[in-house]
């Protein structure tokens, strides 16, 4: 049916000259979006955005398009729009991940390429451009974990003593993150949302959902990527350049490396735990299961930044408790 009226849609540009039988899968996504690849009569080719309604909306898309596209990232230019059915014609920036193309030898310069970008992007922000991520949304995220990874995923009901551990690290972390420099921030600023170009590099995809928010969350994204691990002094080495760039281009980013690194890892921390329950939820809810193998990556992830603050001891022996482990020796700053 939906293929029926994308089909139909593409009709509708004469201009453009498309050819229908060319339409071909592109990629999906963990929404109800599709994404679809298209040749013109020139062998040129394009992405048409299927966002069905009611449950997607492209205004969001359009929208944050034009803003990063102001910023001078590159973004996919939208030449086309149906906005009442959800459809949209978007520049191509190729098929070419982040992720298909990291290996230790390619990493630096793509990550160096994926920092500049970042850097470029949040110079530019301005407040009420964008809406807000305050303690609502952050903490609404939050919550997937419990509700999701904790009550479906491993079938466990925290009792009080362990519901106000959990709330307490909930404070600890909601405290910090808003405590932090506000920017413009993608959401997902990772290996699958990056794609590699030629010029401009990267591309960014599946911004429809940025936020003005902390100006280490889009930096914890993409440097503890839920798909792809690099070692502990790799990740700091790009974290001290990242900060090195920001504060050249006048970003109000923590002067004290250590205390920049530390809101760095406890807005991870606040990330990580929402993952865990987003990938739960896609599996229970929605029957995705592609995404139950990259969780235990992404718990190595929380306990590690837990393990390295006293604060957030409470964290790990509730962990140790819903996973049923013996308390491991860990160290603290």
């Amino acid at each position: 049916m939906r293929l029926n009226a994308i089909k139909s849609w593409i009709a509708t540009l004469n201009a453009r000259e498309l050819l229908p039988e060319s339409l071909r899968p592109a990629s999906s996504d963990a929404s109800f979006r599709r994404y679809f690849r298209i040749d013109d009569a020139n062998r040129a080719s394009f992405i048409v955005m299927d966002a069905p309604p009611p449950q997607e909306d492209v205004r969001p898309f359009v929208h944050v398009a034009k803003v990063l596209g102001d910023t001078g990232v590159s973004v996919p230019a939208i030449l086309e729009q149906d906005v009442e059915n959800g459809f949209l014609l978007l520049s191509d920036l190729g098929n070419t991940t982040y992720l298909q193309l990291l290996t230790p030898d390619t990493a630096h310069k793509l990550y160096m390429d994926a920092i500049e970008a970042l850097v470029l992007m949040q110079a530019q922000s301005q407040p009420d451009v964008l809406p807000e991520y305050d303690r609502a949304l952050l903490l609404r995220e939050m919550m997937l974990f419990p509700d999701w990874y904790i009550n479906k995923h491993l079938g466990l009901t925290l009792n009080e003593k362990q519901q106000a551990t959990l709330n307490s690290i909930f404070d600890l972390l909601l405290a910090n993150n808003l405590a932090q420099p506000q920017v413009y921030v993608h959401r997902d600023y990772h290996s699958r949302n990056l794609m590699v170009l030629s010029q401009g590099n990267p591309g960014i995809l599946d911004f429809q959902d940025a936020v003005f928010g902390p100006i280490t969350y889009d930096l914890a994204s993409l440097l503890r990527d839920a798909y792809i691990q690099w070692d502990e002094e790799l990740v700091l080495d790009w974290v001290i350049r990242y900060w090195e760039r920001a504060r050249r281009a006048g970003l109000p980013v923590n002067p004290d490396i250590d205390s920049f690194y530390r809101d760095f890892e406890f807005m991870g921390l606040q990330r990580h735990l929402k993952v865990l329950g987003i990938f739960a939820r896609l599996y229970h809810r929605d029957g995705k299961d592609g995404y139950l193998k990259d969780l235990p990556l992404v718990m190595e992830y929380t306990r590690k930044v837990a393990y390295r603050y006293k604060e957030l001891a409470p964290l790990v022996r509730l962990l140790d408790e819903l996973e049923n482990k013996t308390p491991a020796v860990g160290y603290t700053f």
